[in-house]
């Protein structure tokens, strides 16, 4: 890989290590190419990471990333600010172990979108109302704010929040969990995550979205007359190049 491109958060620190990144880059004979670059270097943080991958969805397949943590959280990161030395050692003299890691698939209005940690159905405006089916087996009707459907990486943000279960890494793994539930007397429904294997397909249906939004990573759209939404592991995979190993036990403590 001698192709690069970089996706850097906007503030001073992030905007000095890309320049710096850059110019010891150049300098060893790499070039810079934002359109079909082999390698991306994401310098910020979790956020950041997530913004870069699907700026570059076009060509997930054919590209790696490598993240420099300078934001807040740096779960996907491999290398802090300061360790940017060791970083540029790393790339430019050691071969790089790819981990490839199925994106989410969400299909809706004859339309696909893709996440790297998960899907929402929200509608905080009244009950959402969703009739829950897996390969086409009718589950359960849901009723209250929405579902979250996560992937491995994305068990540890928003379904987290939910107290849904952290995946371990090299699982690749749905997980499905309720966003405040309705439960009494009349109305039932699981009311505890669903970790379901990987050739699974999710099915949710409704016979109104009014008010509720898909909502996959940072990015939402509103839902409107359509009356389902799939969702299953992607065939395109994000591809991490780690020049070294941590330990995801590290990684986890790190987080909380």
């Amino acid at each position: 890989m001698n192709k690069f491109a970089i996706v850097s958060r906007k503030d001073e620190i992030s905007e000095i290590i890309s320049k710096k990144l850059t110019a010891s880059l150049i300098k060893n004979k790499w070039i810079n190419d934002n359109k079909n670059p082999e390698l991306i270097f994401c310098i910020g943080g979790d956020g950041t990471f997530l913004h870069a991958v699907h700026q570059y969805l076009e060509i997930i397949n054919r590209c790696s990333f490598l993240a420099i943590h300078t934001g807040t959280l740096g779960f996907f990161t491999d290398y802090t600010a300061e360790e940017l030395n060791l970083c540029i050692q790393d790339v430019l003299t050691k071969k790089a172990k790819i981990r490839s890691v199925p994106l989410l698939e969400i299909e809706y209005d004859d339309q696909k979108y893709f996440a790297v940690n998960e899907m929402r159905i929200e509608n905080v405006i009244q009950t959402q109302l969703l009739d829950v089916y897996i390969d086409g087996v009718y589950l359960e009707t849901f009723r209250g704010t929405g579902m979250c459907v996560c992937t491995q990486l994305g068990s540890t943000a928003y379904n987290r929040s939910l107290k849904g279960a952290v995946i371990e890494e090299g699982l690749d793994l749905l997980q499905m969990h309720e966003i405040t539930g309705i439960h009494h007397q009349k109305y039932r429904s699981l009311g505890v995550p669903y970790i379901l294997k990987p050739e699974r397909v999710i099915e949710f249906q409704s016979n109104s979205f009014e008010g509720a939004f898909l909502c996959y990573d940072q990015k939402h759209i509103p839902l409107g007359k359509k009356s389902k939404i799939k969702v299953k592991l992607s065939d395109n995979t994000i591809r991490f190049a780690k020049y070294r190993e941590i330990n995801y036990v590290e990684r986890l403590k790190d987080l909380y």
